[in-house]
């Protein structure tokens, strides 16, 4: 080559026309790998008491309580014998990291507006094909059999694009005879990609749910639970 070089002298003196080529990013002393993304907990997601409408006096629920409270939503217990067979509810983690509640109670009625964030929930369609498939089912647990209801209603209309949305009411009727107690719900549930807003009233009287607070802290948790 430098034989040639000395034959060509000039040839060789001169540079390659062409714009010259970067080298490839991952391969520069600069290049930056994408930040990853910020996935926010239940907790983080979850409405703050202080947004609860009046006369709702509302408290953040400690992990450990959540494993209690959540499962009242449903109407059946964990460990609950179900007729039909297969209808118990779907599997849910209710560690800090899938699940998080906030409890507001009308101290004067004792009636409640919960919010319950979940993440990894499947997709709404499968919910309401359980359901659907279970609207009716008795659940048995400690020797006590209540009668769970469950009727979907109109969907409500999604809080934000992008949102699913499913409505229910339910009734759990618990023992016989004068021993027996009724618990009624109105739910309204709202579904951005992987994460689930459920929010529900409950009471345990004949009265009619109040649907206007109902709908407001729904509108609001949605909201909350999709801010950047």
């Amino acid at each position: 080559m430098a034989a040639a070089c000395l034959m060509l002298g000039s040839a060789c003196s001169q540079t390659v026309s062409g714009d010259p080529r970067p080298e490839p990013a991952a391969l520069t002393a600069t290049a930056t790998a994408p930040a990853p993304a910020i996935v926010r907990t239940p907790g983080e997601l979850v409405l703050p008491p202080e947004r609860f409408p009046e006369p709702y006096d509302a408290v953040v629920l400690p992990p450990e309580a959540v494993a209690q409270a959540a499962p009242d939503l449903t109407g059946i217990q964990p460990g609950s014998r179900v007729d039909p067979g297969g209808c118990l509810p779907p599997a849910q983690d209710y560690g800090p990291e899938r699940t998080a509640m906030v409890v507001g109670t009308d101290n004067a009625s004792r009636a409640t507006i919960s919010v319950e964030v979940t993440r990894s929930a499947p997709d709404l369609a499968e919910y309401r094909t359980y359901l659907t498939e279970c609207s009716q089912v008795d659940a048995t647990v400690r020797g006590i059999t209540s009668t769970v209801s469950t009727v979907l209603g109109d969907d409500p209309a999604a809080p934000l694009d992008g949102a699913g949305t499913l409505a229910l009411t339910r009734t759990v009727d618990s023992g016989r005879g004068s021993g027996g107690m009724t618990q009624s719900m109105a739910t309204r549930i709202a579904q951005i990609e992987d994460v689930r807003v459920t929010v529900t009233y409950m009471s345990f009287d004949a009265a009619a749910p109040d649907t206007d607070n109902l709908d407001r802290v729904f509108r609001e948790a949605v909201d909350f639970a999709a801010r950047p």
